[in-house]
C-alpha cells in the first residue's frame, strides 16, 4: 500500500512538473490591444455587457457589408477584402463572441442562435437597416442562421466555405480541430497549445501556403490565448448543433453567393453543391488550387467576384442614413 502511494505521488509530481514546463501561459490583453486593436479599431460595450471589438469602415451612405470570420480566427482575415471594398461600401467586420479581442462571453452563451443574436445586436447598435451579410467557415453558418431568422432585414447573403451543409466534414484535414473535439483531449490540448500545432493547422486549412507568414501564425496563436479564449473554445466545440435542413434553406427568398475554394480540406466542396442545389437565388464563384480561406488565398479574384455580384444582384446602396445610435466605447 506504502509504494502504491508513493508511485502515485510520483506520478502526480511528474504530471505537476510537466504542466509547468509545457504549459503556455494567457496573452496579455492590453499588449493583444496594442498589437491588435489600433485603429480604426473601436471597442464597443453592448447591451449584454460584452465588449465587441470592432472596425467600421467606408462611406456611411454606401451598402452596409457585414463579414463574420470563422473558427479560431478573427476580423483580420477580412483585411484583404476591407482594403478592397471600403472605397465603396460600408464594410463592418467584428471579432465574434470567444474570438479575438473580445474575448470571451459574460453569460457562458456559444450556441449558433446566441451568435446570431450578437449580430442583430451590432446591426442594432451601428444604426443598420439593410445589409449583405457575409460569414466565412463557422461565420458563414452563423450567417445562414442569421438569414434564416431575419430575411426581411438582409439585401443578400455570401457563403464563403460555410459550415451547415449535411455533408461530411473533412475533420482529417486540420490536426487542431480533430484533437480539440476528442472529449478530454481538447480541454489539455489547450492548455499546452504550441505553437507548431497553431502553424500545422492554418497551413491544413489552406492550399495557398503563402498566407502562412509568421505574422500570422502569431496572431493565431497569441490571440488563441487571449484571457477565457481557451475556456470559450472548448465550450464552443462542445455546443450542439445541427446541420441545416434542406426545406428551411429552400425557403429563403435572398440573393446568395457561394464561394467556395475546390481544395477545401476542412469542408469540402461538396458542401457548396448541397447550398447551390437548395438555394433558390444563388451563384457560385468556385476556386481551383483555393482551400479554406478565398478571401485571404484568393483575394483580388474573390473580392473581384463579390463586386460583380453585388452590382448584378444587389439593390443599389441605401442613402446615408440618420446618425446611429450612441453606444459606449470602451479604449
Amino acid at each position: 500500500m506504502k509504494k502504491l502511494a508513493l508511485t502515485l505521488l510520483g506520478l502526480v509530481a511528474i504530471a505537476a512538473l510537466a504542466f509547468l514546463l509545457l504549459h503556455v501561459p494567457d496573452t496579455d490583453p492590453a499588449e493583444m490591444r496594442a498589437k491588435y486593436g489600433g485603429e480604426p479599431s473601436r471597442f464597443v460595450e453592448m447591451p449584454d455587457g460584452n465588449t465587441f471589438h470592432i472596425r467600421d469602415e467606408g462611406p456611411r451612405g454606401g451598402l452596409p457589408i457585414v463579414l463574420l470570420h470563422g473558427s479560431n480566427a478573427d476580423l483580420h482575415t477580412w483585411e484583404p477584402w476591407a482594403r478592397t471594398l471600403s472605397g465603396d461600401y460600408r464594410v463592418i467586420r467584428f471579432d465574434q463572441i470567444g474570438h479575438g479581442l473580445t474575448g470571451a462571453s459574460v453569460d457562458g452563451e456559444y450556441t449558433p442562435d446566441a451568435f446570431a443574436a450578437d449580430v442583430e445586436m451590432i446591426a442594432d447598435a451601428l444604426g443598420l437597416e439593410r445589409f449583405v451579410l457575409a460569414g466565412n467557415s463557422m461565420g458563414g453558418g452563423v450567417a445562414m442562421t442569421y438569414a434564416l431568422q431575419h430575411p426581411e432585414r438582409l439585401a443578400g447573403l455570401v457563403l464563403v466555405d460555410a459550415s451547415g451543409a449535411p455533408v461530411e466534414r473533412d475533420s482529417g484535414g486540420n490536426l487542431a480541430f480533430t484533437l480539440a473535439r476528442i472529449p478530454g483531449v481538447g480541454a489539455v490540448l489547450s492548455q499546452f497549445l504550441p505553437r507548431s500545432l497553431v502553424e500545422r493547422s492554418l497551413s491544413q486549412s489552406v492550399s495557398n501556403q503563402e498566407v502562412v507568414t509568421p505574422e500570422a501564425v502569431d496572431r493565431y496563436w497569441e490571440l488563441a490565448r487571449y484571457p477565457g479564449t481557451r475556456a470559450a473554445t472548448r465550450a464552443r466545440f462542445a455546443a450542439r448543433r445541427e446541420p441545416f435542413a434542406a426545406a428551411d434553406v429552400a425557403a429563403l427568398q435572398l440573393p446568395v453567393l457561394v464561394m467556395w475554394g475546390k481544395e477545401d480540406a476542412l469542408i469540402p466542396y461538396d458542401a457548396a453543391g448541397w447550398f447551390m442545389r437548395h438555394l433558390p437565388d444563388a451563384s457560385l464563384a468556385a476556386y481551383d488550387d483555393i482551400g479554406h480561406l478565398p478571401m485571404e488565398e484568393a483575394p483580388d479574384r474573390s473580392a473581384s467576384d463579390l463586386r460583380a455580384w453585388l452590382s448584378s444582384s444587389i439593390s443599389s446602396p441605401q442613402p446615408p442614413a440618420d446618425p446611429a445610435p450612441a453606444v459606449d466605447s470602451a479604449n
